[in-house]
């Protein structure tokens, strides 16, 4: 008896535990992730197992992880990085110190001087007020409103703010928030984690992946007669997984949609910075609300150092706005921040330097600039290729990218394959995801992981990999799928 009284069940065991941990899924990272880990092991470990394999090389179209495919870094952000981690580099290099250029120099100066404690040290929980007030002037810059230092959380990636939003927000299964299929399972996952229900609206693939008012509409019609009670509406702008790019006309009419039916706003714009179609614009959410004076619609925007042409991912930095949040509400977003204590100081300064970058006239500029627009133009030139040899695949087609990252071709898999991935346990997508990556070395998602019409299938990929891989991708999926 006594304390080991709870036996074999006190034991912690799949069975016993956590229920959403267990059935929560991030599809970004599963399986085929997995099975491409043992397979790259098997190539760098060469012999026999290797010489077998129909490919010499494991090309990760999975995850938005630029750097990890050759993409460099930009150069101003680690030089200013460098300096506020050992503030000891520019006086050791002494007059070496002039291979920092002087804006560089000066905005570490500056940085460390508004970070008590350096970079070792923890910050406010919301992140250093220098950096908050960086992000505020690049914020009110962009939008033409004001920001408040105030209404700004750094968190590790945008990730974190998201998690932050839906912690408070769900109290159980009746609360649900309105999510785009497909979408970014980051959603799915937080919404089984915290107990909440997923309210589906659908993109229109035929249109472009269009969002429209009268299908949000239907959606939250259809989780009000389930009994549910819709808190929020999440929207991805520009769209991962689908990569179209809002119109501000239809940002308005999304918007009014929210006030007319008490909903709060969350904004996921962490791809604000890849926007590659002729004519299209990012225009932010806090802009459209400030702009309808729309007082009543509490908002929550997101940004990341991971995406744009920085890519810096495995920094972890980013923040979130919320406007229109009543003080008692923001205090308790603060409290649960600072359980955290505060998100990391490499990430908090990259998001300061994102958002202020060097401009026209500082000694950077020019190679800041040239970074900037190289990359841009070789992933517009990527997204492309890429589209145009998924569009000549037989039974497969596909939305050109306006931005973001992805593609998410349709592909029409025969009845045959179907019954094969059934009797195997696998959605069909998931099937040929898996058998791809067998055949050719190229790992992507399949799109059961986003969400997609019933009885479509679809697969996402990135078009990160470097140009010449980009290259060699292609002609290994037109192989593959005929």
């Amino acid at each position: 008896g006594g304390m080991g009284g709870g036996g074999t069940t006190a034991q912690l065991s799949l069975a016993t535990a956590n229920r959403a941990a267990v059935e929560c899924e991030y599809a970004v990272r599963g399986e085929i992730v997995q099975r491409a880990g043992e397979l790259s092991a098997a190539l760098q470990a060469g012999g026999p197992e290797a010489e077998a394999l129909p490919f010499a090389k494991v090309v990760q179209c999975n995850i938005g992880n630029p750097q990890s495919l050759g993409q460099q870094p930009v150069t101003f952000f680690r030089q200013v990085l460098a300096l506020c981690d050992w503030p000891g580099l520019a006086d050791a290099l002494g007059e070496g110190q002039r291979a920092f250029p002087a804006d560089a120099l000066a905005r570490a100066r500056e940085l460390q001087r508004g970070i008590a404690g350096g970079t070792g040290a923890y910050s406010h929980s919301q992140g250093v007020a220098v950096c908050r007030e960086a992000v505020a002037r690049a914020v009110a810059r962009r939008d033409g409103h004001a920001c408040d230092p105030a209404d700004l959380f750094l968190t590790d990636g945008a990730s974190q703010g998201v998690h932050l939003c839906m912690r408070v927000m769900l109290r159980g299964q009746q609360d649900a928030v309105l999510t785009p299929i497909p979408q970014y399972p980051l959603y799915s996952a937080c919404l089984r984690l915290y107990g909440g229900s997923l309210a589906p609206y659908y993109l229109d693939e035929g249109n472009g992946w269009a969002l429209s008012v009268q299908e949000l509409q239907r959606a939250l019609e259809a989780a009000r007669a389930q009994g549910q009670e819709v808190r929020a509406l999440a929207v991805i702008n520009p769209g991962n997984p689908t990569g179209q790019v809002l119109s501000e006309e239809n940002q308005r009419e999304v918007v009014k949609f929210c006030q007319r039916e008490g909903l709060a706003l969350l904004a996921d714009e962490v791809y604000q910075d890849n926007v590659y179609a002729e004519g299209k614009r990012f225009c932010s959410f806090k802009k459209v609300v400030r702009d309808l004076q729309a007082d009543d619609v509490p908002t929550f925007s997101f940004h990341s150092i991971s995406k744009g042409f920085y890519g810096e991912c495995g920094r972890r930095g980013g923040y979130m706005e919320m406007v229109n949040v009543s003080p008692e509400i923001k205090q308790l977003f603060y409290k649960l921040s600072s359980i955290n204590l505060c998100s990391n100081l490499n990430g908090q300064i990259c998001t300061a330097l994102m958002m202020e970058p060097p401009r026209e006239g500082d000694e950077s500029f020019p190679l800041y600039a040239q970074e900037r627009d190289a990359i841009l133009a070789s992933l517009k030139r990527r997204a492309k290729t890429l589209t145009a040899a998924l569009r000549s695949m037989e039974g497969v087609t596909c939305n050109e990218p306006e931005g973001a990252l992805y593609v998410f071709p349709q592909i029409t898999l025969p009845e045959k394959a179907c019954e094969a991935a059934r009797a195997a346990g696998k959605a069909p997508d998931a099937f040929y995801c898996m058998r791809l990556l067998e055949a050719t070395g190229v790992v992507v998602v399949p799109g059961s992981g986003f969400g997609q019409k019933e009885g479509t299938w679809h697969f996402r990929t990135t078009f990160l990999p470097s140009e010449s891989d980009i290259g060699d991708v292609c002609p290994r999926l037109t192989h593959f799928h005929a």
